[in-house]
């Protein structure tokens, strides 16, 4: 667990009581369980999916409505708007020539990354079901001065302006999609989609995942957002993009020493079958709800920071080389 060698935050009486009980968000995730399986329903659903966790959710929905500058962010025309109909004549192409249009399109509208992954069951929420092949992941990065301020308000302002401008972003590539007689479907965050985006990202090729539980891009750090398109489209999926950044979390303490509630594990966990970094959802929900969604982890990831991004991809490369 954290380093308990210093006081960790801990929640107000009334703020800990929106969170449940009677069950435990980490064992919900999956923590401890050696044995894969398809994800559960924990935040950022309709609350009837989530009835444990729905205080607490609207807890972060109430702070955000009654803010000056956060109320109504989410109330963009992008998300109201029904997607395009799906044209009647499908368009042809090779595999090949879609996936490289397909980028093409998202780099030119809006999207700052652009990967492509088949999709995976394992992905799946319980009680979801997604029938098409294909994962189109974008990635919107963030400004990192305005990401640096977390956990200030200018933080959750900017997380939240890039939130919708992924949701544009995938909007526009879906709708481009259908144009071409195409199914697709567009999703940006911040709510819960049928599937889990970060593990789809990692295969799409954006980077490893990080001790603080969002991936590591050779490019953005950390300071990027996740939308994505699915869709029946004939594409070449990529491959995963492994330059370092997992060994380097191994011996870097930044995050782990800087999270108030001390939510971030150190060492990798056992989740769902998996080995991997985990981040304590009890711990830290209620301090995320308490802070506009925080952010403190990516802000002082080092990768996150345009000045050492290229020294540190440098330095991890130069390492892999040496073998």
């Amino acid at each position: 667990m954290p380093d308990e060698s210093k006081r960790a935050w801990r929640p107000p009486a009334e703020l800990a009581a929106k969170m449940p009980h009677r069950v435990s968000g980490d064992a919900v995730n999956g923590l401890g369980e050696t044995l894969p399986r398809r994800p559960t329903p924990i935040m950022w659903h309709h609350p009837r999916r989530i009835p444990d966790f729905a205080a607490i959710q609207e807890v972060v929905n109430e702070t955000y409505r009654h803010h000056p500058r956060l109320g109504g962010v989410f109330d963009t025309p992008e998300r109201r708007e029904p997607h395009a109909p799906v044209a009647p004549e499908r368009a042809a192409d090779s595999p090949e020539g879609w996936t490289r249009r397909v980028k093409a399109f998202a780099l030119d509208n809006e999207a700052d990354l652009v990967g492509v992954a088949r999709m995976d069951q394992a992905w799946v929420f319980e009680g979801f079901e997604v029938h098409e092949p294909f994962v189109i992941v974008l990635g919107v990065a963030m400004d990192y001065p305005e990401l640096s301020k977390a956990p200030a308000v200018d933080a959750a302002a900017e997380v939240a302006k890039q939130y919708n401008r992924g949701q544009r972003a995938a909007r526009k590539l879906a709708n481009w999609i259908r144009a071409q007689g195409w199914h697709a479907h567009g999703h940006g965050g911040p709510g819960a989609g049928p599937f889990q985006l970060i593990p789809a990202a990692l295969a799409a090729g954006f980077g490893e995942l990080g001790k603080h539980g969002s991936i590591i891009n050779r490019r953005f750090g950390s300071s990027f957002r996740l939308a994505a398109v699915l869709t029946e489209l004939p594409l070449l999926p990529d491959a995963p993009d492994v330059f370092g950044a997992d060994d380097f979390c191994l011996n870097c303490r930044l995050c782990t020493d800087q999270c108030p509630p001390e939510a971030i594990y150190p060492d990798k966990q056992w989740v769902r079958g998996a080995q991997k970094w985990y981040v304590s959802f009890d711990a830290c929900m209620p301090y995320f709800a308490a802070t506009h969604g925080c952010g403190i982890c990516l802000a002082v990831c080092p990768w996150s920071r345009p000045d050492i991004t290229p020294r540190l991809l440098e330095k991890m490369l130069r390492r892999a080389e040496r073998g």
